[in-house]
């Protein structure tokens, strides 16, 4: 019996110990990384505003050729809009929508829905350093409710390895043109 209530303390304490520390984690939370490209801005921004080329350099497209894709309104404007669906679970499926857009920056609306409910916003950002030079950033910024944060230090880290194999393979492309 005695063994019994030790086990019983264990499991609620390996059950209250991520409860309790996910209320000192932000909700919140900025993934950013840049990467300098060595083409002109005005490339560089005409390239990323489509949502039709990231299917070109992101590690997600990459991940599962066989991704369905639809597209409506007018590429690289405001409003348009990409629906994915995947049969892997690592590329799930969702939309996301270019809703602002500036002469330096898009930002995307993002909503998943498998395999697991989520938004967040993500943007991509475009400053010349010089005429032939461009510094590109990815952000993603996220808010999960409590105690889903708790996660969060996890999907941070992913979406930073992530965004960085994005920036690599969009350079190499865009530095072979």
């Amino acid at each position: 019996m005695k063994l019994l209530k030790i086990i019983v303390m264990v499991i609620g304490v390996l059950i209250l110990l991520p409860l309790i520390a996910a209320l000192f984690i932000p909700k919140q939370y900025t993934v950013s990384v840049s990467t300098e490209i060595k083409q002109p801005k005005s490339v560089v921004y005409d390239y990323v505003k489509l949502l039709q080329k990231q299917s070109e350099y992101t590690v997600w497209a990459k991940e599962d050729p066989a991704t369905q894709y639809t597209f409506t309104g007018t590429d690289g404007t405001v409003g348009a809009l990409q629906t994915w669906d995947s049969k892997n679970d690592n590329v799930g499926a969702g939309q996301q929508e270019i809703i602002r857009m500036t002469d330096d920056s898009i930002v995307f609306a993002l909503s998943f829905t498998r395999p697991m409910e989520s938004k967040a916003l993500a943007a991509t950002i475009c400053s010349a350093i010089d005429s032939s030079t461009t510094k590109v950033s990815a952000e993603f910024y996220g808010n999960d409710p409590y105690p889903i944060n708790i996660f969060s230090i996890f999907i941070k880290d992913m979406l930073k390895e992530a965004e960085t194999q994005n920036l690599q393979n969009l350079k190499a492309i865009l530095e072979k043109k």
